[in-house]
């Protein structure tokens, strides 16, 4: 029988004083919520946590709660169902169509991944294994049920679920849990969108809740322009006049839609010349058609300057890959051109094999168009690393590495403080989380100072009232 506490409490399994690993346990006297279940990124340390048994049996959780589709959000999900976990996994319409194209893109490169170790070699591990199969996400995928916008839905017992935008991606939800018991709402950020956003509405403002969970990606960083197209412009123009390529890692899931936004804006204007578009992913691929749809059907979520018009995501001279072989063709393009693959990070995906391919030629550029964990590969060039270490090989970096922080669609610190103030009563607890250390502190300093409030900063694996 499951231990319940006298009162209810949230355990941080994950996004404790770092970025990634999205998993906070709700315990109350009478039911156990999980909000969000990430993969760690970045560092093997990190990595490794992966791999280690789930801090409680899955089967005694009563529903899991998902902010959005990212990896860092959704990732663990079918370990977590293969491990026993039954019950309902509760997010947007929108996040649970991406999260099956997410996790199954995941199992798909884990299993490519452990079967070109194993033939090559490079793994410590006899022999390389995934942490899940594309057959374990598809089982998670059908345990998803759709949540509605603002409107309350019970999903445990004594405890009811509330959605609002957050403005982030597509589908993307902070989530308000109210309890039966009395105790006060806990409200979760998940991660906060730029006010400024091309395709996707601005946050709503936090509802009335005792304990605000938030995250601190940029908690530390203020990005001064609205957005990186005249930025990713210049690098661009350079590129193609030096006759190089230049390869985007960018996350599949809105990343790649706001660059190609920005593509179309630059290409109208004459700011870049007219050149070859990839999009060379297939989570990508699946990702735009979610967001063309939403644009034509003027979603909820979808801006009304752009709503109806999905042109708005076309440069005019986009390809989108259907198979390896498509993506192999690119090799045969003249020069110059553009690539967008995933992922973000350069931590895995068909990215990698145009990064050996460009990395060594010093006509050519990398963009790096958000936010780079500690770790990753895109931190490493971000750093100015010599070589860059991929399948198992080193690659010199001689292409110029660009970076465009401002393409990011997490809030900088001043937008975080605007929507945390932005509530109608405060909250009387405010804890931060998806952050690393730095980027906590100096948020943890900046509402001390403007909003005379102390922040909880917990460390993995620590508990907190509500």
């Amino acid at each position: 029988m499951t231990h319940r506490p006298p009162r209810s409490l949230i355990t941080f399994l994950g996004a404790a004083k770092t970025v990634t690993g999205s998993k906070f346990l709700v315990d109350t006297p009478r039911a156990r919520v999980l909000v969000d279940c990430g993969l760690f990124q970045g560092p093997k340390k990190l990595r490794q946590q992966n791999w280690a048994e789930f801090p409680v049996d899955p089967a005694t959780i009563d529903a899991v709660v998902v902010s959005h589709a990212h990896l860092d959000h959704v990732g663990y999900l079918p370990a977590l169902v293969r491990n026993g976990y039954t019950g309902s996994i509760w997010a947007s319409e929108s996040t649970g169509r991406l999260a099956g194209v997410v996790m199954a893109d995941s199992g798909r490169i884990q299993v490519e991944d452990a079967k070109r170790a194993n033939r090559k070699g490079y793994s410590k591990h006899r022999p390389a294994l995934p942490l899940y199969t594309e057959d374990d996400a598809i089982a998670a995928a059908s345990q998803f049920r759709v949540a509605p916008w603002q409107d309350a839905v019970t999903i445990a017992d004594g405890v009811r679920l509330r959605l609002t935008r957050a403005g982030h991606i597509l589908g993307s939800a902070s989530i308000l849990l109210e309890f039966d018991d009395g105790t006060e709402p806990v409200h979760f950020s998940g991660d906060l969108g730029r006010p400024f956003h091309p395709v996707l509405d601005p946050p709503d403002p936090p509802p009335t809740a005792g304990t605000v969970v938030m995250e601190t990606t940029y908690g530390d960083t203020e990005q001064l322009d609205e957005d990186g197209t005249a930025e990713l412009g210049r690098v661009i123009a350079r590129t193609a006049e030096r006759g190089g390529a230049v390869i985007i890692p960018a996350f599949a899931i809105d990343r790649t839609e706001v660059i190609l936004y920005a593509l179309r804006t630059l290409t109208e204007e004459g700011a870049i010349p007219h050149m070859p578009v990839f999009l060379d992913s297939p989570m990508a691929r699946s990702a735009l058609g979610f967001y063309l749809r939403a644009i034509a059907e003027s979603h909820f979520e979808i801006r009304d300057a752009i709503a109806g018009q999905p042109e708005v995501l076309d440069p005019g001279n986009l390809t989108v890959t259907e198979s390896v072989d498509d993506s192999k063709a690119i090799n045969r393009a003249e020069h110059p051109y553009i690539v967008i693959s995933a992922s973000g990070m350069a931590t895995g995906g068909r990215v990698l094999h145009h990064l050996k391919r460009e990395l060594p030629n010093p006509q050519s550029a990398v963009a790096l168009v958000g936010y780079q964990a500690s770790g990753t590969r895109g931190r490493r060039l971000l750093n100015g690393e010599d070589e860059i270490k991929i399948h198992g090989e080193f690659w010199p970096v001689r292409a110029e590495i660009a970076s465009v922080p401002a393409f990011s669609v997490h809030a900088d610190q001043s937008e975080l403080l605007d929507w945390l103030s932005s509530a109608d009563q405060p909250p009387r607890q405010v804890i931060a989380v998806h952050g690393d250390p730095e980027a906590m502190a100096a948020f943890e300093d900046v509402v001390a100072d403007r909003l005379s409030r102390t922040i909880h900063t917990p460390g993995q694996g620590e508990s907190i009232l509500l």
